[in-house]
């Protein structure tokens, strides 16, 4: 079907997902922030809903994505740094204290103890009085790029897709509306990846998805519709737009060509974008605010149903208030005051975008094959084929930019021999004992027979073939801890290491 005959909303969706696009409802505007404790993350979100945003981002500290506690030997220096530190369901209910959560989406970036967090969340809404079934927000829940690029896995790659599987399973009944799982190639082209490898390699990941949770029994229409995607936007404008595009075609036909999927929803891949941290300098910051503003038109030409903006100091530091205000800011003057909301896929039919678009789409569908030929998606990580080529193209672009081919500005081009001030986010140098003192505390308060119990029901779960979404939630619901639930499903699974 060629362009000049497809509208938005209609298979194969190259012109977006839905017919009237931003004219019926704005994207999500989301700002991805946690820092500290849980108290000092909600006021953060608060301030950004006071500012405008319509849905909320967490980040977590690498301790928690790493199911480890803030008093775990290895977790010195790292709580509270580069997210907020969750051990317990009190730190949960803290972090959304007084948000009422059956009124905003919650993204949750966390992928190797999505499981736990997703539980602790459910269970902080129902003593909202909130029902899991009246929730929506998303899990990243992508352990397989964890392999590829970004490294906070846990277990093995086979039994680390059983919890994701089961996830499915479990929200598939008592959490329908929400999405349980961003399938990310934001990941893969922040190490480097060019923009064909990234609509792949997200794609044949989600391949191994899909085919796991049929293998589990599932029926695809059953549990495609939740399931959503997560992209970077880097610098080149057009080559961004035409990605987009392109990637919701290629993903449309292999749901309908290779799963025989046949509702429209199933086809219909609903991504979130975020500007590229990795194209953010630390030379001349405020110049970051002309790249993100730059990296978001193209975002919202391309058809996203969220974003997140960057703040043109995370190369310095965590965000500053004002710096995440004036990223907000940005997504607020495009949807706003350009027009360009008017618009449903404003650049389609242009020769380039087109060209672009196909290019992308039969580059991507040949890195598909070559991973097919290989084995799958698993197979192609355990062979390190995906991450050898992310490591070449990364090697070459940086080639680039030292050579001066490709140019910087600021960095090896117009550069200025003046330091730009501009105010930086401090991190509070007590946090991480007091969050070990409010961990000491929760643990000294809770029964402890009860959680030993829930812990063994887990463990034996995890040895047989049981959905162990239930047992997750009933041990955080006793206080279980993170790294007390992860360390009894290391102790089945064993843990990864890399070749």
């Amino acid at each position: 079907m060629g362009v000049d005959k497809e509208k938005p909303g209609e298979y194969p969706y190259t012109r977006g997902i839905y017919r009237d696009m931003y004219r019926g409802r704005l994207w999500t505007m989301r700002q991805y922030a946690g820092f500290g404790t849980a108290e000092e993350s909600n006021k953060r979100y608060r301030y950004l809903l006071s500012q405008g945003i319509t849905g909320l981002s967490v980040a977590f500290d690498l301790p928690t994505q790493m199911g480890m506690d803030s008093d775990h030997p290895l977790a010195r220096g790292e709580v509270g740094r580069v997210g907020v530190a969750i051990c317990t369901l009190a730190d949960m209910e803290r972090l959304f204290d007084g948000i009422p959560l059956e009124k905003i989406t919650t993204s949750m970036t966390i992928n190797s103890t999505a499981a736990i967090l997703l539980a602790m969340y459910v269970l902080t809404a129902r003593r909202q009085g909130v029902e899991a079934r009246r929730l929506s927000g998303t899990i990243q829940n992508d352990i397989l790029k964890e392999y590829i690029a970004r490294g906070t896995y846990i277990y093995p790659p086979r039994p680390a897709m059983r919890i994701i599987t089961d996830v499915f399973g479990w929200a598939a009944e008592e959490a329908p509306e929400w999405n349980t799982i961003s399938i990310s190639g934001y990941h893969i082209r922040e190490a480097g990846s060019t923009c064909s490898q990234e609509v792949a390699f997200t794609l044949a990941n989600a391949i191994a998805y899909i085919e796991a949770a049929i293998g589990a029994g599932m029926d695809v229409d059953g549990f495609a519709p939740r399931l959503s995607f997560f992209f970077n936007v880097h610098n080149n404008f057009l080559e961004e737009i035409a990605k987009f595009r392109a990637a919701r075609r290629l993903y449309a036909r292999i749901m309908r060509e290779r799963f025989g999927a046949r509702h429209p929803k199933s086809m219909m891949m609903r991504f979130h974008a975020q500007t590229a941290g990795s194209t953010l300098t630390a030379r001349q910051p405020d110049v970051n605010l002309a790249r993100v503003s730059i990296q978001a038109m193209a975002a919202v030409l391309g058809g996203t149903q969220s974003l997140h903006t960057n703040s043109r100091d995370e190369a310095l530091a965590l965000p500053a208030e004002e710096s995440a205000r004036l990223a907000l800011r940005t997504q607020q003057i495009i949807a706003h005051e350009t027009g360009v909301a008017n618009v449903a896929d404003p650049l389609g039919g242009s020769f380039y975008i087109e060209e672009l678009t196909d290019r992308i789409e039969r580059e991507a569908r040949e890195y598909i094959e070559r991973i097919d030929a290989l084995g799958g998606t698993l197979k192609a990580i355990e062979a390190g084929y995906i991450q050898n080529e992310i490591q070449s193209a990364a090697y070459e672009y940086q080639r680039e930019i030292e050579s001066g081919k490709r140019v910087v500005v600021g960095v090896n081009r117009f550069r200025s021999p003046e330091t730009e001030q501009i105010p930086r986010f401090q991190l509070d140098p007590g946090l991480e004992q007091r969050q070990i003192r409010r961990l000491e505390e929760a643990r000294a308060l809770r029964n402890k027979r009860l959680v030993t119990d829930r812990l063994n029901a887990l463990e034996e779960a995890a040895r047989g073939t049981e959905n162990l979404m239930p047992h997750i939630v009933r041990c955080a619901e006793a206080f279980a801890t993170v790294g007390e639930i992860s360390d009894r499903l290391r102790k089945v699974f064993g843990e990864y290491r890399e070749r």
